[in-house]
């Protein structure tokens, strides 16, 4: 706190209440988000105080698991270690990460980090989001970008969809069955976005029928219960929501408080 601003790390109504009791009625100035994602903020936010989101903080890992996620699936590493486990020698070949077509469906923070890490790895990149424009992409170069009017036919097109996209009403259930059934036979799904960007029962009905597979790090619902049956589905692979949390989280996290203090007490925008 300074000059009677304060900025308020963290979320809920709880956060606010906390303050007021013990510190009495305050002046927020600022309330700075830890997470990259602002679904379901606005139901605790009190009306007027500005909200920043993390950015900065979680593209890098959260592309870092996007990438993970597509090699191990590509890959077959998920058979692997069982069969490690079982003390087998599994000689089988899977598909390459090389030479696919992937479409990045969102193309802020995260899509543009994912793109950047798949450079190197020599497949043919589509971007997709809410809106047709000409972007940058991190390394400056001038890009396309299809809008969402676009989707079927670009899940058509694409070996390996990575979404990327914020949740709200214009994505919900976005990758619902007819999105699927528009993508071919084999196709991979990877999702780094949120779980109810995809309609699950659509998702599992797929896997189960062995022609889609998918890499998840988000679900809906989350935490995936023990008995869902998307945990028996073959051809998926399901991390417990952890694109953000690395060791990159907190040292960016700090750097990014010490941005916005500055910003708030020279009373410039955050």
């Amino acid at each position: 706190a300074a000059a009677g601003v304060l900025l308020a790390v963290g979320g809920g109504q709880a956060l606010f209440d906390r303050i007021e009791a013990e510190h009495g009625p305050v002046d927020v100035g600022l309330v700075q988000w830890q997470s990259i994602g602002y679904n379901g903020v606005e139901r605790y936010l009190p009306a007027g105080l500005p909200l920043a989101n993390a950015t900065t903080v979680h593209e890098a890992s959260t592309a870092e698991l996007a990438l993970a996620l597509a090699l191990a699936a590509q890959r077959g590493l998920p058979d692997f270690v069982r069969a490690g486990d079982e003390h087998r020698w599994q000689l089988r070949s899977f598909p390459s990460l090389a030479d696919r077509r992937v479409l990045i469906v969102g193309y802020g923070g995260v899509g543009k980090a994912i793109e950047a890490r798949l450079a190197g790895f020599e497949v043919e990149i589509a971007r997709l989001a809410r809106r047709a424009r000409k972007d940058r992409s991190l390394a400056g170069e001038e890009t396309d970008v299809r809008g969402l009017d676009e989707l079927h036919d670009a899940l058509a097109a694409a070996e390996i969809v990575m979404l990327a996209v914020p949740l709200g009403d214009e994505t919900r259930g976005l990758i619902d069955a007819a999105a699927l059934a528009a993508m071919p036979d084999g196709a991979l799904l990877v999702n780094v976005a949120r779980g109810p960007v995809v309609v699950t029962d659509a998702l599992v009905a797929e896997l189960q029928a062995g022609r889609l597979r998918a890499a998840l790090d988000v679900t809906d619902p989350e935490p995936l219960p023990a008995e869902h049956p998307l945990w028996s589905c073959p051809n998926v692979l399901i991390s417990p929501h952890v694109g953000g949390d690395s060791s990159a989280m907190m040292p960016r996290m700090c750097a990014l408080l010490l941005r916005q203090i500055e910003h708030v007490l020279a009373g410039e925008p955050p």
